[in-house]
């Protein structure tokens, strides 16, 4: 177990008493760490097939359906009733002419009123995959029911397992562009603020012209020429994410570079980078993670809106701005409304008030009874 320092253990305490926060982090946790699984939570291909006495792992690896007795050497539709068929009675001939009655009595090991050997299917808790096109009765989006507990949206896929995939992405989007914008930014304003002059000065016109180009325009253009990808869009999210923290960094630096400690520390010889980053950076935290909950905040609304217009992540990604979108296309089916608000409600309620108690526990100034 990794020993905290005693600085580090009073900053814990104090994000623990802070009750709103610190439970948010174990909501979060749990709730991220359940997205973590969400293949072997929801998907269309069985966790575990046990075929003639060997042990098959469909989620993880690729199995034709000839190595279950069928004929096609494509990758078997667990879904279809006749491959259901042929891993519970061992890959019987029979089962692609037997009658739908039968083949639900071969499930429970009974074909013709004699017992079969048979094969053992493990299914995910939510039989249904991100991109799995159901079997629904009526027209799609289709209501709440026991098979979709969250509905169907407009091409007939399960809601809450497009939920589940999509939480996922957007926060390991978010974590991804707010440590990459967070390093550029923090680097960027911890030079301007400690070396001021002429350095200060270019480097603001150069943020100026930058923060003044239209990031959509750019994103349109460059997905039009290189295709939408998730790693293209997480480079240009970044890009222009990184400014929002130049300014209270520099400021922090700017006010302390001329305090006592670093005359101090500048008089013993110590080199420039190692008073920038181990002794000012420290006491820059503050603003530094003030700053953070509007980031994730944004960088979550970023993704949201660039799919929800259509020029965000493939067509074929589990996308929470997609569900909003149908939510607008589909007023007839509220419960897509619904789901797309409450979760992104929840999800950003639950890191606003994570990043407020961290904040907290970095300001030496805040104590908590």
């Amino acid at each position: 177990m990794l020993a905290l320092s005693p600085l580090n253990q009073r900053r814990w305490r104090n994000f623990k008493r802070n009750r709103r926060a610190y439970w948010s982090l174990i909501i979060f946790s749990v709730l991220f760490g359940l997205s973590l699984f969400a293949e072997v939570i929801a998907n269309d291909k069985p966790i575990y097939v046990r075929f003639q006495g060997e042990s098959h792992f469909p989620i993880y690896r690729f199995y034709p359906e000839t190595a279950f007795g069928g004929d096609l050497r494509t990758e078997a539709v667990y879904r279809d009733i006749e491959v259901q068929c042929l891993i519970v009675t061992g890959g019987m001939e029979e089962c692609w002419d037997m009658p739908e009655d039968l083949i639900e009595d071969a499930r429970d090991g009974v074909i013709g009123g004699q017992q079969i050997d048979r094969g053992t299917v493990i299914w995910p808790l939510i039989p249904y995959s991100y991109k799995t096109i159901s079997d629904i009765t009526g027209t799609a989006p289709s209501p709440p029911n026991e098979h979709h507990l969250l509905g169907t949206d407009d091409t007939a896929r399960d809601v809450l397992a497009r939920v589940i995939y999509g939480f996922r992405l957007s926060i390991f989007f978010t974590l991804i562009v707010t440590g990459i914008a967070t390093v550029i930014g923090v680097v960027a304003g911890a030079v301007q603020g400690f070396f001021g002059g002429i350095t200060d000065l270019i480097f603001q016109r150069v943020i100026e012209i930058w923060t003044s180009t239209p990031q959509l325009y750019i994103i349109i253009i460059l997905f039009a020429v290189l295709g939408r990808s998730f790693w293209l869009l997480v480079f240009l999210t970044a890009l222009f994410g990184w400014p929002a923290l130049v300014g209270v960094v520099r400021a922090e630096f700017l006010r302390a570079r001329n305090f006592e400690y670093v005359r101090a520390a500048r008089a013993l010889g110590v080199s420039n980078w190692k008073i920038m980053f181990r002794h000012m950076l420290p006491n820059a935290m503050v603003a530094t993670l003030t700053m953070l909950p509007f980031i994730i905040t944004g960088t979550i609304a970023t993704l949201a809106s660039l799919d929800f217009l259509g020029f965000g992540l493939p067509s074929s990604a589990p996308s929470l701005g997609e569900l909003t979108l149908q939510a607008k296309q589909n007023l007839q089916a509220p419960w897509l409304a619904f789901t797309a608000f409450f979760t992104f409600a929840i999800m950003l309620s639950l890191l606003v008030f994570i990043f407020e108690g961290v904040r907290d526990a970095f300001d030496p100034r805040k104590t908590f009874r």
